[in-house]
């Protein structure tokens, strides 16, 4: 039987390092378009939700994207300081579905394909893993605040690129249950996938440098798609 996966997108109307941030225009269109056009593209994905308090994000979505099913964000959960998951507690409560995927207006270069590849790696691995999560490699020599090396060997010199990576979670993209939700209040379980996405695709927009570059990503990847050099 085919699970029935639902996409969550939350969206706050305010943002506090980039005013508007979500529905700010990011090459021709409001950010939250981007993601919006990558999750409609997905076959596996039977429904897509945005949880919002925006009368701007509202009023766009139901011109735009009809087939996209809004969610009124109550005030309780609408300070910057509310976890993302007691949100997510009370979008899963609304929304039926076998697996949710949650992911963000802010990471405007993810693609069709690879959500769509997460996807069909969780449901390949059920009984194996409990949740995916995405993550970014790192190849470079960490510290931490006391200067103790945290995943090389100062002794052994070893160039960057033979380091063994380690993983920063890029927040481009959670699947998980709703009982894993409930029971750990985490999108990532105790079995997790780590599926990583290239740095370039997981770029994801907190402040005006980020904004700045985002543009220039996306109108490359536009360019290539055109086979423009």
């Amino acid at each position: 039987m085919t699970p029935r996966i639902a996409a969550l997108v939350p969206m706050r109307h305010s943002s506090e390092r980039v005013p508007g941030k979500n529905y700010r225009t990011l090459a021709g269109k409001p950010l939250f378009h981007h993601i919006l056009h990558t999750l409609s593209a997905c076959p596996a994905i039977a429904e897509i939700v945005i949880d919002t308090d925006s009368p701007t994000i509202k009023a766009d979505v139901a011109g735009h994207f009809p087939h996209v099913r809004l969610l009124d964000r109550p005030a309780r959960l609408c300070d910057g300081q509310v976890p993302m998951t007691e949100v997510l507690l009370h979008d899963v409560a609304l929304v039926p579905a076998d697996l949710y995927l949650q992911t963000h207006s802010t990471n405007p270069l993810l693609r069709p394909d690879t959500v769509s590849r997460a996807i069909d790696r969780l449901l390949a691995g059920t009984s194996l893993y409990d949740s995916l999560f995405g993550v970014t490699a790192l190849r470079e020599r960490l510290w931490d605040s006391l200067a103790r090396p945290l995943n090389h060997n100062p002794a052994l010199l070893l160039r960057t690129q033979d380091l063994p990576p380690v993983f920063a979670e890029n927040s481009c993209l959670y699947l998980f249950t709703r009982e894993v939700l409930e029971r750990t209040r985490r999108r990532i379980g105790e079995r997790p996938v780590l599926f990583e996405i290239d740095a370039r695709e997981a770029w994801d927009i907190d402040d005006e440098l980020d904004f700045e570059v985002a543009e220039f990503l996306v109108a490359r990847s536009a360019a290539h798609r055109e086979g423009r050099s």
